[in-house]
């Protein structure tokens, strides 16, 4: 099946936009101090909170990558899997909620600095800057994907108008307006997956037609993938999630532990809803454009389905992928204002310096995103690099923090460093030798490193930073 452009789309994308636009504005007159923009204030509620994490946490990283292209490129079976991380992450997360309100800090970094000194948390930002602009930079060819499909437009003409969207939204508000228009675009997303999820069924001829016109090893386990290979696909979203810094200022966000426990448990319900919905949608669309680009394989769906209908999903996909891009970018711009320039450069800096620094950061990484995604092929290729140098970087030192008191600041320190190291060793020094992903070798690394370095030093530089 050809894909046809139908310009007509674009109005659903428009009009979600504009309200995006009006509800960031709006919300945006209700920022008066820096924690109002990076916390929103502490005041998100159950529903707004449940919104925001589903809405951060499904951006294109789902809707162009992940479930979307494992389903596309590998079949039904490893695109459920996908789904399996998010939940163990979510569940752990529940479990350490309350102590991550507890330290009350802006940023990861910060809860680093209180276990492992300074060095740690400049260390950290340095990650967290390397992988969120790596994140940032795949939700705005997400638009790009979804301007070309709706009007024809080129893949590159449009990723430039979602860079400015992005950098726009999370430049104007901070979370006090993007938490609202998350919770927005997660509860539409959910409305249109669902409508869509069976449309597409039947346009696509049915179970049975869709199987046929797909090679048989995309429906085994595994696929064409070792097993090996596909842990590779599964381990960077779970520690990816376990660290992430924007799950963690949200969770530091709400009013208090009983709306952040409450919120957590619809985030799982939400994503057991999301998850398989998109990878079904993705399988079914391989099996009409087998041709197309990975990235796209959800997203191409919407022009043969009832323009109402695909006007829907592509203004939900839209909202997920701009949420996500501006949420991981005023994280990032976050941890450059506050965990470089106010801790090593302008230390007396005024509550007002600080937030319009973390504006013009905003606008600086998001240009700094926009170039990153000329160097990865495919949006999966760069998710998985993102992921896996916060995951191995950041997560195994961050969770000891949580779950071992005995872990010391070389042993901290030093795993940070030889995640991050062999995750881009692995990456752009050997290319990914044996078509393995980096976090297959990074994570283990930066286990160990922790653990070892911890035991040799515990009785001698212990508390050292």
């Amino acid at each position: 099946m050809e894909i046809t452009h139908n310009p007509t789309l674009l109005w659903f994308v428009a009009g979600y936009g504009i309200i995006m636009v009006i509800m960031g504005i709006y919300y945006s007159k209700k920022v008066s101090s820096s924690e109002d923009f990076i916390l929103a204030g502490k005041g998100l509620g159950t529903i707004v909170l449940t919104g925001t994490l589903l809405a951060t946490w499904t951006g294109s990283g789902s809707i162009s990558g992940g479930e979307t292209s494992m389903a596309f490129s590998y079949g039904i079976i490893p695109a459920l899997l996908m789904m399996i991380p998010t939940l163990v992450g979510i569940g752990i997360l529940y479990l350490i909620a309350p102590k991550i309100r507890e330290f009350g800090k802006y940023t990861v970094s910060g809860i680093l600095e209180a276990k492992y000194g300074s060095t740690a948390r400049m260390i950290a930002s340095i990650i967290i800057i390397l992988a969120f602009v790596g994140i940032v930079s795949y939700q705005m060819t997400g638009i790009g994907f979804i301007l070309n499909l709706t009007t024809g437009m080129s893949v590159e003409t449009g990723t430039i108008i979602g860079t400015v969207l992005i950098i726009f939204l999370a430049t104007i508000g901070g979370l006090k307006s993007v938490a609202p228009t998350d919770a927005l675009s997660a509860f539409l997303a959910i409305a249109a997956l669902f409508i869509t999820l069976p449309t597409i069924f039947v346009i696509a001829g049915g179970w049975d037609e869709i199987t046929a016109n797909v090679p048989a090893e995309h429906l085994t386990v595994t696929s064409t993938l070792s097993n090996v290979q596909l842990l590779g696909f599964l381990l960077p979203s779970l520690f990816l999630l376990l660290g992430d810094q924007n799950m963690y200022q949200r969770l530091a966000s709400s009013k208090g532990d009983k709306s952040s426990k409450k919120a957590q448990i619809g985030w799982l319900i939400g994503m057991i809803l999301i998850s398989p919905s998109i990878s079904f949608i993705a399988f079914a669309s391989s099996s009409m454009f087998p041709d197309i680009s990975p990235g796209m394989a959800l997203m191409a769906t919407t022009v043969v389905m009832p323009t109402i209908i695909g006007g829907i999903l592509l203004a939900a996909a839209t909202a997920f992928i701009v949420t996500t891009g501006n949420s991981y970018l005023l994280s990032a711009a976050t941890n450059v204002t506050y965990d470089i320039v106010g801790k090593f450069i302008k230390k007396d800096a005024t509550d007002k310096q600080l937030l319009i620094m973390t504006k013009i950061f905003i606008v600086v990484l998001g240009l700094l995103s926009y170039i990153l995604i000329s160097y990865f092929p495919t949006v999966l290729e760069v998710q998985m690099y993102a992921y896996t140098v916060y995951g191995a970087g950041l997560t195994p030192a961050l969770l000891a923090v949580f779950f071992w008191k005995r872990v010391n600041a070389v042993g901290g320190i030093s795993s940070m460093i030889a995640g991050v190291v062999t995750t881009l060793t692995w990456e752009i020094v050997l290319a990914k030798p044996f078509e393995l992903n980096s976090v297959i070798v990074a994570l283990p690394v930066a286990v160990i490193v922790l653990i070892v370095v911890t035991l040799m030093t515990t009785n001698g530089k212990a508390q050292a930073a």
